[in-house]
This record gives C-alpha cells, sequence and structure tokens, in this order.
C-alpha cells in the first residue's frame, strides 16, 4: 500500500491545479523575499496553456513557455548578494511585481517542536525583540500543512525581521541567521518548515521511503489494516462525533470547575507530565484539579497563579471564579488572581486543558507552578486529581496527524519548496524518534540523501544534537536518549554535514530548553567554518578518535579538541564516564585530563573493556575546549 495510490487525494490535487490557469507564483516567491546569491536562481509557476512569461530581474531579461499544463519555469543567472531589487514577471495579459528583494544566503530550517520553538519564548525574550532591528534578515513561516500526495504550493510570506515581527521567528533559525548576518553583513533569509512532535518519517519523501526495507513500513500497514482509504472513511465519522460532543463539554454542563465537584471517580497524576504517558494518545478535554492550603490571612489579598507551559489551550478557575485562560502550547500562563477569590485554609485550583492533537497537558519546570502571595511561593507540583470530559479515545477517532504516515509533512511542508535555491539545511528533530536510535541511523541519513536529491545538490545539512534532559541517573544506565545521539553522531560519516551539540544547555524539567541563543550561535559556528571560509575557526567541541588500554586505564584521544582540553571543575575531575568489563556491567569512572588526552579508570575494575562518555539522558557534561564547547557524548560500543 501506498498512500499516493489513492484516487480521491488525487482529485482534489487535480482541481487545485486547474484553479491556477491565471499567471500565478508559488507562495515562496513573494515581497521582502531573499534570493540565494552566486548561484543559479530557479524560478517557476502557472500560467495559461502555452502562454509565454517574461521575467525581468535587475538586467536579466528571460522568458519561458508554459507546458499544456500551464507550468513554467527558467533559471536566473547567479547574482551577488545586494538589494532591494524588483521582479516583473508577465504573460499575455497579466502581470506579477515583486518588491523590496534581497539577494543572500538562504538556509531551510526544519525539523520538530525546537526548531518551531519562537523568539518569543526562549531567554531574555523581551531584549531580544526590542533590538531584532535587522531589515536584512528574513524569515518565510511555512504555515502547517499536512498532504497525501505532494503538493506544488503552500501558505506563507516572507517576513522583515523587526521588534514587530521577530516574536513568531524560528529562535534557533533566528539567531543562526543573526550570528550569520553580524560575521558576513551579507543578508540572510530562513524558511522555516517546522512542526513540533513529529518523527522524521513524515519529512521523508514517499519515494524515498518505499525503498527502505520492509519494517519501516510496517507499523502503517499494520495500523490500518491495509487499507487506509477505508481507515479514512470511518474515522471522519467517529471525528464528527467527537466533535459535536466536544463543543458540549459535560465538565462545563456538570460544573466541574466549582469547589463541591465530587471527585471520587476522578484519577490522580503527577503534575507536570504530558499526559501520554498515563493516557496514551489521547486528545481533547481533560479536567485537572488541586487543593492548596494557604495560609491565615490570606482571605482578601491578591495573587497571581503560575502555571507553566501547557499543551494546547486551558481555561483555569480558582475556587469557581474564571481567573483565566490561553491558547498555544508555547505561551507561559500567569493568571491574576482577583481581590476575594483565595481565602485562609483550603483553595482549589481547576484547569481544563483541551488538547488538539499530539502531545497534551502541563509540561516544563515544577518549580514554575505555584501560586504567588504577596512573594511568598505555594508550589503547585506534584498529584493532581484528573477526569477525562471529552476525547477521542472515547469515541475511537484518531486525529489525522503528521505521524500517521510516512511522507505527509514531505507532501504538504518540503515538496512545494522544491527547487528554490538554498544554501543548505538546518535541522532539530529526534526527540520524537528517540525510541528507535538504531533505525534513526538509516532514517536520518535516508533524509539527508533524499533532500539533497531532491534538490539535486549535496548542499550542507547541519543538526542539533539532542540535549540533555530528564531526572540524573544514579547509576549508569542504558539511554534513548543517549543512543539517538549516537545515530545523530554517525551521520556525520556523510560529507558536508555537522552538528551541534548541546548536552550543556539542556534543562532537566523541560523538553524545550530556552536557551535558543547558544543553539544558533554554535549551528552557526559550523556554516561559518565549512561554508564561509572562517577555516581556522573552532566549531565543534572534543571528538572520540581512539581508546587504549593501558593496565587497568583506559586512554582516550581526540580528533578535534581546539586549542586545547577544559574541565569546569575545580577539582579538574571529569564527570560523566563510565567504564565496564567484557560483561558490560557500567560503573562509573575516574577521568582526568592528560594534555590531550583523557585518562579513565574505576577502582571495581582490574580491565576494562567498554567506556562511555555522557552517556545518559540527562549526562554530566563539564568536559570542553577552550573554546567553550562540549565534548561529543560517545561510547566504543557498537
Amino acid at each position: 500500500m501506498t498512500i499516493k495510490q489513492i484516487p480521491i487525494f488525487f482529485v482534489f490535487f487535480l482541481q487545485a491545479f486547474l484553479l491556477k490557469a491565471e499567471l500565478s507564483l508559488p507562495a515562496i516567491f513573494g515581497d521582502n523575499m531573499i534570493l540565494q546569491r552566486d548561484s543559479p536562481i530557479k524560478l517557476w509557476g502557472w500560467a495559461g496553456k502555452n502562454e509565454t512569461v517574461h521575467v525581468q530581474f535587475m538586467q536579466q531579461k528571460l522568458k519561458a513557455k508554459a507546458d499544456k499544463n500551464g507550468q513554467w519555469s527558467l533559471t536566473l543567472a547567479p547574482t551577488a548578494y545586494g538589494g532591494p531589487y524588483n521582479m516583473e514577471i508577465k504573460g499575455h495579459s497579466e502581470q506579477v511585481s515583486l518588491k523590496n528583494i534581497l539577494v543572500g544566503e538562504v538556509w531551510l530550517a526544519s525539523g520538530q517542536s525546537n526548531m518551531e520553538w519562537t523568539v518569543k519564548n526562549s531567554n531574555n525574550a523581551a531584549s531580544e525583540i526590542s533590538q531584532a532591528n535587522y531589515p536584512n534578515i528574513r524569515a518565510f513561516n511555512v504555515e502547517k500543512s499536512i498532504s497525501e500526495v505532494p503538493k506544488q504550493d503552500l501558505k506563507g510570506k516572507w517576513a522583515v525581521c523587526s521588534p514587530t515581527t521577530v516574536d513568531d521567528f524560528s529562535a534557533v533559525g533566528y539567531f543562526f541567521s543573526l550570528k550569520l548576518y553580524q560575521e558576513l553583513g551579507i543578508p540572510v533569509g530562513i524558511i522555516n518548515a517546522s512542526w513540533g512532535g513529529t518523527g522524521i518519517e513524515t519529512w521523508t519523501s514517499g519515494n524515498s521511503f518505499d525503498k527502505l526495507p520492509a519494517h519501516f513500513n510496517a507499523p502503517y500497514q499494520q495500523q490500518f489494516n491495509g487499507d487506509l482509504q477505508n481507515f479514512l472513511k470511518e474515522n471522519e465519522l467517529k471525528k464528527q462525533a467527537y466533535q459535536q460532543t466536544l463543543a458540549k463539554d459535560p465538565g462545563i454542563s456538570s460544573k466541574w470547575y466549582e469547589n463541591n465537584t465530587d471527585l471520587s471517580a476522578w484519577g490522580k497524576m503527577r503534575v507536570p507530565q504530558f499526559w501520554e504517558p498515563s493516557l496514551g494518545e489521547v486528545d481533547g478535554i481533560i479536567w485537572f484539579k488541586r487543593r492548596i492550603y494557604l495560609p491565615k490571612g490570606t482571605s482578601g489579598k491578591t495573587g497571581t497563579v503560575h502555571l507553566g507551559t501547557i499543551d494546547d489551550d486551558d481555561v483555569c478557575w480558582i475556587n469557581g471564579v474564571k481567573v483565566g485562560e490561553s491558547t498555544g502550547h508555547m505561551s507561559i500562563r500567569n493568571y491574576d488572581i482577583p481581590n476575594s477569590t483565595l481565602k485562609d485554609g483550603e483553595n482549589i485550583i481547576t484547569v481544563k486543558i483541551t488538547d488538539t492533537n499530539g502531545e497534551g497537558g502541563f509540561y516544563g519546570n515544577p518549580a514554575d507552578l505555584y501560586i504567588d502571595l504577596e512573594g511568598e511561593r505555594f508550589p503547585l507540583d506534584g498529584d493532581w486529581d484528573y477526569k477525562e470530559a471529552v476525547t477521542n479515545k472515547q469515541f475511537g477517532f484518531r486525529n489525522f496527524s503528521p505521524n500517521m504516515f510516512h511522507s505527509l509533512l514531505f507532501n504538504g511542508m518540503i515538496n512545494p519548496l522544491i527547487p528554490y535555491t538554498i544554501r543548505g539545511v538546518i535541522w532539530y528533530q529526534g526527540e520524537h524518534n528517540a525510541g528507535q536510535a538504531y533505525d534513526y541511523r538509516t532514517l536520518f541519513p535516508n533524509l539527508i540523501a533524499d533532500w539533497r536529491s531532491q534538490w539535486k545538490t549535496d548542499f550542507p545539512f547541519y543538526w542539533v544534537q539532542l540535549a540533555n534532559y530528564m531526572a540524573k541517573e544514579k547509576s549508569p544506565e542504558d539511554s534513548d536518549w543517549a543512543k539517538l545521539r549516537d545515530a545523530q553522531t554517525r551521520t556525520l560519516r556523510l560529507a558536508h554535514t555537522g552538528q551541534a551539540v548541546i548536552t550543556d544547555i539542556g534543562e532537566a524539567d523541560d523538553i524545550h530548553p530556552r536557551n535558543k541563543q547558544e543553539v544558533g550561535r554554535r549551528l552557526a559556528l559550523i556554516a561559518l567554518a565549512k561554508n564561509y571560509g572562517r577555516k581556522n575557526l573552532v566549531y565543534s567541541g572534543p571528538t572520540f578518535k581512539s581508546v587504549v588500554k593501558e593496565g587497568n586505564k583506559l586512554i582516550i584521544s581526540f580528533d578535534v579538541t581546539g586549542s586545547e582540553l577544559v574541565v569546569n571543575n575545580k577539582y579538574g575531575y571529569v564527570e560523566g564516564f563510565a567504564l565496564a568489563g567484557a560483561d558490560k556491567k557500567f560503573v562509573w569512572a575516574q577521568a582526568h585530563i592528560d594534555g590531550n588526552r583523557i585518562v579513565v579508570q574505576a577502582d571495581q575494575l582490574s580491565s576494562p573493556v567498554f567506556v562511555r562518555y555522557a552517556w545518559s539522558n540527562n549526562p554530566d557534561v563539564n568536559l570542553f575546549n577552550k573554546e567553550g564547547l562540549p565534548a561529543i557524548p560517545f561510547s566504543n560500543e557498537e
């Protein structure tokens, strides 16, 4: 079964295509766009059958003839950076004018939520936004779109960077482009095509994915019983019943926000966390309640309730009084509590959460959940009561999500960009695939080769390795996140690739670390060194080269160290190393720097064989080069 064989979707596709009989261009070509300098510039669009289209850009005048389907294309000669310029596209009786065009560097930014994460939700957002007066930086945010067949166009528009626009830029994309602009003085454009919670499979083209070994396609065969078309038909009926009930939330009609609500049938859930580990893949409305006891003298005081981040939408009541509501999974929930709402002793907080797709619930740092009462904090993390009001699971409905089938986001958000001329790609994805690291060794290189094949060029492809996340481990254990990082590192074997390691700047309690400035900077260091002539620039931390056994010690050598190895530990010990004998039972080890080598040993091991560094979900990391870049996690196991 391939999703491209479903006739009904071709009908919709052809209808959309036939509507483009007039002279038009894909949305990626628009006012304020940035075109790639010093490279042939691909330009294409639609017109009447056999219509001749004339294009004028700077001193270039070209023409192309639309084919029998109304499609036309041409290639502009390479152009040095500069601007602003205008472009005129003329047909038989129509004309399209594009204004304020720059020529510079264009990068495609893609991946899941950490690439989607915006400037307004990053560290020092207010300051960053107020200073973002950079009209030579432009961003194109691709609107989210799922498609069963490769689309020819998408929605979005180019935005000029300013304090009024930058808040919704991809933070990683923005700080990457900002570093390039500051170093090069050349216009930089970022095309942001990202979607939170998505796996690498949905970003891979159907042609490429179908060539993978059969086990990659097996999950899709199983969940649809080999008949996707019938599944979609039945699922649509279930969806209608679900949505009708969703609009009649029984929690509202039964006044679950009131303090006297019977909680005997409610469950318990530790907050903050996404609710999927407890409930499975559930979307819809779930209510939460939490009792908190406040001291004598509280009555009559005002305060603020802080709920951290919630996915997706919420409404909050305290003692039956509505105090606030928000939409969107990125905003931080802080609500002022009206006078006379709080009282001495028991107070009850009620939160209705509506999740539309993907992960749902409270998430983030437990310290972000509290009531502030005139400067005194009362924590709200811990066990909350919860009850499902309306969920897709109750109706057997499944959201047609990006991960439901491979290639859906490639079709909807990447294919329409091809072959727009770009310098390269920056990528931040992998959290969703952390449980299938061995398959990622195939899937990730395959995606890179796939996209390069689609664009017909071996453009540079740079990515962010997974950050440190989750609780610290008391003893050395295997780790899905460590294995995924290893799969990412192995992909460096491909030409023109690079990896930004950020195991030192993640957050234990938040899968979305806010320090996107440093993430963007480290990606930019790779590009500056590999693509922009900064040959002596150090862009990588120490990289494992080899291990040699000397008695009861293992000696680690590195390929890339920068000027020298350093450790940010006042005692000089390197943290995060573990050793094992032939039995692969790992124990924590002692390690120290010896020149540009690391000496590792464990008192209980007389004959160590295997070594791991930073091999855990949230490793201890204090080994850097002098330039401040962390050592890449590694293991000498196969």
